[in-house]
């Protein structure tokens, strides 16, 4: 089956920035969508930002646009989620997932892959 491992997440000031990874590995695929949920604590599952493999084609919620970057580098099977201007309620467990459609979709249950999740703490 897929793997999903995400890395980067850590401690931040707010202001400050990270850079998540998400290495894909187990199976070979080229229409997968990738994509990056978040879960506060307390609070449902978000839909973040999302990338197809083949296209391109981004997605990216109103709430962090003009401050994170989704990517992919298909020689590495990774996509990275850039974070600038980190606010504390950035704050959460970050996950990320792949999907069987070449489309990018912000609905967690288009998604049959799933990581462990990373954790990004923003303080004030």
């Amino acid at each position: 089956q897929v793997q999903l491992v995400e890395s980067g997440g850590g401690s931040v000031q707010a202001g400050g920035s990270l850079r998540l990874s998400c290495a894909a590995s187990g199976r070979a695929f080229s229409s997968y969508t990738m994509a990056w949920f978040r879960q506060a604590p307390g609070k449902q599952r978000e839909s973040v930002a999302a990338v197809t493999w083949t296209g391109g084609r981004t997605y990216v919620t109103d709430s962090v646009k003009g401050r994170f970057t989704i990517s992919r580098d298909n020689a590495k099977n990774t996509v990275y989620l850039q974070m600038n201007s980190l606010k504390p309620e950035d704050t959460a467990v970050y996950y990320c997932a792949a999907s069987n459609y070449a489309s990018v979709s912000s609905r967690s249950d288009e998604y049959a892959y799933w990581g462990q999740g990373t954790q990004v703490t923003v303080s004030s």
